[in-house]
């Protein structure tokens, strides 16, 4: 049954009488443009047909009572009385509640039930989705208007200083904002969106490794050092204002590994604008093209690939509907996703993961995806 529907019949079950609106909010891939977000830099993310649902129903006082199906929990709160405890997935609840209350939104209690589809740490931002569901149906509760941009910020704000989880902006712009049949290119400094159509005829994959990153955070954050080391020394406020010729010339004064890292941003953030002009051409082989570029510099440049990504990156290069195919999101574990023609796309999914357990002896998963519409609701 689809978590839509789902949610519903638990509503049903759990609260007397059936519930008013249906909340959508969904997850999202990134297409291209891969740790350039700390940079000041371009990405191009898209939301996916995987979602998370909530069924609710305003009430007249400040209490939120909601089930979450697929942890089999239930959490209520008072808006007068925030306070950290309870289960780990209702704090995403009690931090956009906190978040929106902060910024002098009105916010009433209301009850629901929440389920989804989205796989949990696969790196599709099912913490993102949560986030954009529950602003969701404070704003559908209460009356008011839906901002994106605002929304994302605030939702960025409950991770950042609710939950504690240093994330950036994209996950919270793409869930917020995004647009059926297109990606997002958001420029992370700004906040400035366009949305750029996928090129006809083609269907992004989503390969999980079956690989989680764990603790790699060290990692992660001396990338981050060393892309803030390459910009002071070049005198630059971000790397994302630092133009290749430019960087050639610093390329004998940056420590080697410095200089590597910089040039993946800097071919990253072309990268990223180049892909979205292809896609606004119908380019579907220089979309691809520019993946393939990108994993290549994450694994040479950047360093942030590793076994598990490189082989199913390299199965799916393999496969003749494959246009093009990158790891996504942070790196070392997780997913990569290619870019495959509609009509080829039940033969790759077959093949790729056929050749991924040969080689690794692991057991992937894909999900074909269609770019869907950002947070919604429906009256029920």
């Amino acid at each position: 049954m689809d978590p839509r529907q789902r949610a519903i019949n638990a509503f049903q079950r759990r609260f007397a009488g059936g519930p008013a609106w249906l909340v959508r909010s969904p997850g999202r891939v990134n297409l291209i443009g891969e740790h350039t977000d700390y940079n000041d830099g371009f990405v191009l993310p898209m939301a996916i047909d995987r979602a998370i649902w909530v069924a609710m129903r305003p009430r007249q006082d400040d209490i939120v009572n909601v089930l979450a199906l697929d942890f089999g929990e239930e959490a209520g709160f008072r808006l007068a009385q925030l306070e950290k405890g309870g289960p780990a997935w209702s704090e995403y609840l009690k931090g956009v509640a906190w978040a929106l209350s902060e910024a002098g939104y009105p916010l009433c209690g209301w009850e629901g039930v929440i389920a989804g589809d989205l796989p949990i740490g696969a790196g599709l931002s099912s913490s993102a989705a949560l986030e954009m569901a529950v602003a969701k149906a404070f704003s559908t509760a209460a009356g008011w208007p839906w901002d994106v941009k605002e929304m994302a910020l605030l939702g960025q704000k409950a991770e950042n200083q609710w939950v504690g989880v240093q994330c950036g902006i994209m996950d919270q712009m793409i869930c917020a904002g995004g647009r059926a049949g297109h990606a997002m290119l958001l420029d992370c400094r700004t906040l400035a969106f366009t949305h750029v159509p996928l090129p006809p005829d083609c269907v992004v994959v989503v390969l999980d490794t079956g690989t989680r990153r764990g603790l790699m955070n060290s990692a992660y954050n001396e990338r981050r050092a060393q892309c803030e080391e390459a910009a002071r020394i070049m005198g630059v406020p971000a790397l994302r204002d630092a133009a290749p010729d430019e960087l050639e010339r610093w390329a004998g004064r940056l420590d080697p590994a410095v200089y590597r890292r910089a040039r993946h941003v800097v071919g990253e953030n072309a990268r990223t604008l180049q892909a979205a002009e292809a896609m606004r051409r119908g380019d579907a082989p220089e979309l691809g093209r520019l993946m393939n570029a990108s994993h290549i510099s994450l694994r040479d440049d950047f360093e942030v690939t590793g076994p598990a990504l490189d082989a199913m990156v390299e199965c799916a290069w393999e496969h003749p509907a494959c246009l093009g195919a990158r790891m996504t999101g942070a790196g070392f574990a997780g997913c990569a996703i290619a870019l495959v023609t509609a009509a080829g796309a039940g033969d790759f999914v077959e093949q790729v993961a056929a050749c991924y357990r040969r080689r690794t002896g692991l057991e992937p998963q894909a999900y074909v995806c269609a770019a869907s519409a950002g947070a919604s609701a429906t009256s029920a």
